[in-house]
């Protein structure tokens, strides 16, 4: 007998091909602690190669500050706008 009720390890919001970019701040954001830190693949749900991923991106926004880097720069950053798909127009 299977059971068909078993909660799965990982977010289902993710899937296995989801590609992180670290231009997209507002979704590396939920991957960061208060302090600045990356959370852990534990607490995350993600699975560890998109751990590996997540940290990549987020050190890539990190060179660009698009996001904080650490405990002092905490307090200079709000939570990061969406950024539109659309190209800009002068």
């Amino acid at each position: 007998m299977l059971n068909k009720s078993v909660r799965s390890k990982y977010r289902p919001e993710y899937p296995v091909d989801f590609k992180f970019d670290y231009k997209d701040p507002a979704t590396l954001y939920r991957f960061i602690m208060d302090g600045g830190k990356i959370l852990p693949s534990r607490i995350s749900k993600i699975s560890h190669s998109q751990q590996r991923k997540v940290a990549a991106q987020v050190k890539k926004a990190r060179n660009i500050y698009l996001l904080p880097t650490g405990t002092s720069n905490y307090d200079h950053f709000k939570y990061p706008e969406a950024i539109s798909p659309k190209p800009f127009e002068i």
